[in-house]
Formats: structure tokens, C-alpha cells, sequence
């Protein structure tokens, strides 16, 4: 549950719907989703592959906009917002972690963390981001190139660059679908701690049931509708 229930959510989606046009005619990817995530939940979109979980975390994020309904981010709405004030928001507020990890290769482990630090122009960026990495057990591979680097480390890295900047609110897009299961599950571990520990709201597209019952509530999608919202 909300740490802060009597705070507007930190997220809304109201009506939202997504279309897009194929050769064969519009198809419509999500229709009619509407809830509110308050600040410290942590929410797992689930439903089967195809259900609209990672357009709707994307719509979420502000990387895309619905075709109809609004969504409210950090109390701004998306819809009004062009696609540099969306990257202004989404800089302040928001962290990603993908399943690919999306780390870049020419930079260190410790480069990819300080990048967004650096960005911000935030002071002490090297001294932070080693910090995260040691806190994600990374302390040794600082110096590592990502090809230098395991699946299960990479992601960790990919974690501790999307804690660097304490986001309000983390989106995960199946963080632990190419990991193996031991590995994914101590990737789990990690993002719920970080969670907790920085009352960061965490709002993750999985098919994985494990980790979709560790949330405090679960949004499950079929046919781009919301069938349930559970807690």
C-alpha cells in the first residue's frame, strides 16, 4: 500500500486507450484502462504475452502517448506535455530498467551509473554511482566494460543507474526475462530492497507469477483491458 495515502497518486491513467495503425486496419493495443498508483506501491502489470502490458508501461512513462484517456505523471498531465517536456519529467522523476539492459558498451560500469548523474549536472557523480554499485555487489567491476560482464551483473548495473537519480517511480519491462532463475531471483531481491529503502514506486511488466505475487498489488491485462486489480 501508498506510504503517502493522502497525497495525490503519483500516477494515474484514466480511460487510456492505444491504437495503432496495421495494413490490415487499426488495432487496438489497450482500451479503457484506468487506476492510480500512489507513491511507495509496488504494482505488477501482468497478463499474457500480447495483453498490452509494455505499450501500457510505456504510455505510463511517457515514451508514447495513448490515442484516447490521459495520464498523469508526478501530477502533470502527459497528453500536455511535447516530447521534450515529457524527457524534462521523465528525467526528474523517473528511472528504467529494462530487459535488455540497454547499458552502453563503450562506457565502464561505473561510467553507465555516472552518466545520468553527469547529465544533471549533480556534484559528486563518481562517488554516488560507486557507492550504488557497491551496494549492488559490484564493488570489483567498476572498471568492467559491459561485454566484461555477466547477464545477472549487467542488470545489476541497469539498477543501480536507474536508483542513481532517486526516482519517484522505477518502471522494470520484464527485468529479469533474459536472467536465469537464481540470478533473476536475487535481481528481484535487489529491486525490491532499493524499493523499500528509498520509498521509490516501483511498477513492473512481468509474466513471471513469483515475482508478480511479491508486489503489494497486481493489475493483470487480457485483450488490452484491466480484468483485475488485486492487492
Amino acid at each position: 500500500m501508498s506510504n503517502y495515502p493522502d497525497l495525490p497518486p503519483i500516477v494515474s491513467a484514466e480511460g487510456v486507450g492505444k491504437q495503432v495503425d496495421t495494413a490490415a486496419g487499426p488495432l487496438t493495443i489497450l482500451e479503457g484502462v484506468s487506476f492510480d498508483v500512489h507513491a511507495g506501491e509496488s504494482v505488477a502489470v501482468a497478463g499474457v504475452s500480447g495483453s498490452g502490458k509494455s505499450t501500457l508501461l510505456g504510455l505510463l512513462a511517457g515514451l508514447d502517448l495513448p490515442t484516447s484517456g490521459r495520464i498523469l505523471l508526478a501530477g502533470e498531465c502527459l497528453n500536455d506535455l511535447d516530447e521534450d517536456g515529457r524527457a524534462r519529467l521523465r528525467g526528474a522523476q523517473v528511472g528504467f530498467v529494462f530487459q535488455s539492459f540497454q547499458l552502453l558498451p563503450s562506457l565502464t560500469a561505473l561510467e553507465n551509473v555516472m552518466l545520468p548523474l553527469e547529465l544533471a549536472g549533480e556534484a559528486g557523480a563518481e562517488q554516488k554511482a560507486a557507492q550504488l554499485l557497491e551496494r549492488v555487489g559490484l564493488q570489483s567491476r567498476l572498471g568492467h566494460y559491459p561485454k566484461q560482464l555477466s547477464g545477472g551483473e549487467q542488470q545489476r548495473v541497469a539498477i543501480a543507474r536507474a536508483f542513481a537519480m532517486s526516482p519517484a517511480v522505477l518502471f522494470a519491462d520484464e527485468p529479469t526475462g533474459n536472467l536465469d532463475a537464481l540470478t533473476g531471483s536475487r535481481v528481484n531481491d535487489l529491486l525490491f530492497e532499493l524499493n523499500a529503502e528509498q520509498g521509490t514506486t516501483l511498477i513492473l511488466v512481468t509474466h513471471d507469477e513469483k515475482l508478480a505475487v511479491r508486489c503489494g498489488r497486481r493489475i493483470r491485462l487480457d485483450g488490452g483491458r484491466v480484468v483485475a486489480d488485486e492487492s
